[in-house]
């Protein structure tokens, strides 16, 4: 039976007449529940579904669920699970290399929206004035960009899954892009998240929140209209090789066959380069030379180099010994000694973090057995035409910085050589190529994503699609007339100073609320009420 007050002995409200949403809210395992959902709904914004514009909806769930916690601890849990969701639906296509260790990664990382949680619950609880409301506009989409800087640190899994890069096919979203890189676009974002929860749930914030949403659409129409465009210049015809998936015994030598007979189809179509995938042949092509002679017979072919990736034993030095990932020009004579070995290196796929703590990783999963080397520095190629190649390999291409540096180096033309074909069938290669558009709309640089077994896709200087892309099913080789482009654009000059501004926006918000608690008194405890010699209650004596 109940007691009085309508609560149980167990100390829980009576819920017999909530709604159902109300009960499984009120119970800390739906709790938990709906938010790791709400955190995965980002996740539907990327490729394969590619629902773009989701993206400036998708955390209106989440932010209210983390607006209606009863305290900051629950705020913060809330944070922490819906950030777990986030990162497992962003990266669910690891589960077969890494199995349960992604679940543990997620939830490790999760934590970096625990403090995010916490921001969002005290510029958002309750009925925000409409200063709370101006301000939650800004400083929710800051914290938010502090933690993918954080997660974008190579050790904890690199930039993969940025919430503006989401935005990959949105004209405006690259045009943002280019004046403050895909930071710029995380940031505007979760500004109009925020603003539509101002709108659905804090009536006394609607003037504020709308204000505040149509300066964001005046400040982007103003970036789409005065922000520097690169100029076109002229055009290369770039050949990109896709041999396919080839499994089974000697696939690294049946695939480097398929390239050579896909290249010699090349012949005769003028083109200035043409990019074979990571890991296309298997041998350190100074020590081989068979292997060498035959790429330089296609060159000599074709009439043009042949950029390919090495994923081979090198030995550099007494200290260098080891296996690298390299990407090697190749040309009518041999190996031209323009290469670049990979300096990033994905976490498990290629190294083991930690490895003397977290080895066992070997054991549940495909987690590197060995270490990869990592080079020394970015190199831009000089090709005998005259063009400029700055060449990145795998995920490299989530890196801004790395597009960023090889542009201010001089490249003309960017070129990722990847290969996904372990996550052959998941929303990896469609995500992987879609990095490609937002590293062309920051530099103004266009650039080839060329992979083994799809997707390889072409981007112009702005981020728009070249041609037709090679996808997962196909086995091929295809040639672009890509547009070249010279001039800066303002992320290339600037760098990531969105980041900066996010910053700074913390800073001053965190100060202002030291100061407010600085000068507001403490509240006094009351006295305990004294009692008469009956028994009643009276105010103690001061």
């Amino acid at each position: 039976m109940p007691m009085r007050g309508g609560r149980h002995p167990a100390g829980r409200a009576d819920t017999g007449g909530a709604r159902p949403y109300e009960r499984l809210l009120g119970s800390r395992t739906g709790r938990g529940a709906a938010a790791l959902c709400a955190g995965a709904l980002p996740a539907l914004a990327f490729p394969a579904p590619s629902l773009s514009y989701f993206a400036y909806v998708a955390l209106v769930p989440w932010l209210l669920l983390v607006r209606s916690a009863g305290r900051g601890r629950r705020a913060a849990v809330d944070g922490w699970l819906g950030g777990t969701g986030f990162m497992l639906a962003v990266h669910h296509w690891l589960m077969p290399s890494l199995h349960v260790f992604i679940v543990v990664l997620a939830a490790l990382l999760g934590i970096l929206w625990a403090p995010w949680g916490l921001l969002v619950h005290r510029l958002l609880r309750g009925s925000p004035s409409v200063r709370r409301s101006v301000a939650a506009v800004a400083v929710v989409p800051s914290g938010w960009l502090m933690i993918e800087l954080v997660r974008s640190w190579e050790g904890l899994g690199g930039p993969w899954g940025l919430l503006g890069a989401s935005q990959w096919d949105v004209p405006l979203a690259l045009r943002t892009a280019s004046v403050g890189g895909v930071w710029l676009v995380s940031l505007g974002v979760v500004a109009v998240n925020t603003v539509v929860t101002l709108l659905l749930a804090v009536p006394a914030g609607r003037r504020a929140a709308g204000a505040c949403l149509v300066a964001g659409a005046v400040g982007v129409g103003a970036t789409a209209v005065w922000a520097p465009r690169p100029e076109e210049t002229g055009s290369v015809r770039i050949g990109v090789v896709q041999p396919g998936v080839v499994d089974g015994p000697g696939s690294v030598d049946r695939r480097f066959a398929r390239s050579e007979a896909l290249t010699r189809g090349l012949a005769g179509r003028d083109v200035d380069l043409v990019v074979w995938g990571e890991s296309s042949v298997g041998v350190d092509l100074s020590r081989s030379p068979e292997t060498a002679g035959r790429v330089a017979a296609l060159s000599r072919l074709v009439g043009a180099g042949v950029l390919v990736n090495m994923d081979a034993r090198r030995t550099d030095g007494p200290d260098r010994a080891g296996i690298y990932k390299s990407a090697v020009l190749v040309g009518p004579e041999g190996p031209t000694g323009d290469r670049y070995d990979k300096m990033r290196l994905v976490p498990f796929g290629e190294y083991v973090p930690a490895r003397a703590l977290l080895g066992w990783a070997t054991s549940v999963g495909k987690a590197a057995g060995e270490d990869r080397l990592r080079g020394n520095g970015p190199v831009v190629m000089d090709l005998p035409d005259g063009l400029r190649v700055g060449p990145l390999v795998c995920f490299e291409s989530a890196f801004p910085d790395m597009s960023r540096q090889l542009t201010r180096d001089g490249a003309q033309l960017l070129v990722a050589q990847s290969s996904t074909s372990t996550f052959q069938h998941s929303w990896a290669p469609a995500q992987h190529a879609s990095l490609g558009a937002l590293r062309a709309a920051e530099t103004g640089r266009p650039m080839v994503h060329a992979t083994l077994t799809g997707v390889s896709a072409v981007y112009g200087p702005g981020g728009e699609r070249v041609g037709t892309p090679l996808g997962t099913d196909a086995t091929g080789a295809a040639v672009y007339d890509v547009p070249l482009a010279e001039g800066t654009t303002l992320y290339v000059r600037l760098g990531a100073w969105p980041v900066y501004g996010a910053v700074a926006v913390l800073a001053v918000f965190f100060c202002a609320a030291g100061l407010r608690s600085f000068r507001t008194p403490a509240p006094t405890r009351p006295g305990r009420p004294a009692r008469t010699a009956g028994g009643s209650r009276e105010r103690p004596e001061h």
